[in-house]
């Protein structure tokens, strides 16, 4: 969880004001959570007390209503309403990467993954976007060569990976629904040496730049097992308390 958070407050500066270089500093006084953190530890809080995903990410939402979440999703929070309403938007994928950390199989990965984003992404798009990402994390922490997810990913969800970052980096933009994000968010994964490289391969692509750094940094701690010391330092720097006792007592559950 730690990936995604730090991933998210590295990019959040850069969601608007998009960099095309991974030469940057990592954190400055702009860095802070946004919405991919509330919500992300909005899962967390879901899983370990047995929670409904609806109610749990509505009242995380009304704790902090102007963490920058998307349209359709900030009525929904204020609404009476516990429907979903059909988004494709990348909000399921960032949100997600607790239930990559919470499970024993790939199937209740896959199921639970659903589970979180039907509520209010119940579109066929924001669907496959959580369970990809939640797939990406369950292989990669299970041992998965960065080829075997890449190959499961593109069998399973038919997203393209046969992309390089440096080939779409000029002209990609800001694209905020599932299909525009996590395939790139996946490459930057795919392309990154360490974890600090994977999350400057997001933020360098411009566009929606915390929430892809978001997905990839998700991957990444997976499959890295390591994220700098001084990452997470900075992070935790940024974050109310109850997020951190939230994300420290997820870890201890799951052995991470």
């Amino acid at each position: 969880m730690w990936g995604a958070i730090v991933g998210d407050i590295v990019g959040s500066r850069f969601e608007f004001h998009p960099i095309k270089t991974k030469e940057f500093s990592l954190f400055t006084e702009e860095s802070c959570f946004t919405d991919d953190t509330v919500l992300t530890v909005a899962t967390i809080e879901a899983l370990l007390n047995n929670k409904p995903y609806a109610k749990t990410y509505k009242q995380w939402f009304l704790k902090y209503p102007d963490a920058g979440y998307g349209g359709s999703f900030h009525r929904w929070g204020y609404s009476d309403s516990l429907e979903p309403y059909n988004s494709f938007g990348n909000g399921s994928a960032m949100r997600v990467s607790p239930v990559g950390f919470s499970f024993n199989t790939l199937e209740e990965v896959l199921v639970e993954a659903k589970k979180s984003a039907e509520v209010t992404h119940n579109h066929p798009e924001g669907i496959k976007g959580a369970q990809t990402t939640a797939a990406a994390i369950f292989l990669a922490r299970t041992g998965k060569s960065k080829e075997e997810i890449k190959e499961y990913i593109e069998k399973t969800f038919h997203y393209d990976l046969n992309f390089t970052l440096e080939e779409i980096r000029p002209a990609y933009a800001f694209d905020e629904t599932c299909q525009g994000s996590v395939p790139q968010a996946i490459r930057a994964f795919l392309e990154a040496e360490d974890f600090e490289d994977a999350v400057r391969n997001a933020v360098s692509l411009g566009g929606d730049s915390d929430t892809i750094a978001c997905i990839t940094g998700s991957i990444a701690e997976a499959y890295f097992k390591e994220i700098p010391g001084q990452m997470i330092s900075e992070a935790r720097k940024r974050l109310p308390r109850e997020m951190i006792e939230l994300v420290e007592e997820f870890y201890k559950k799951v052995n991470l």
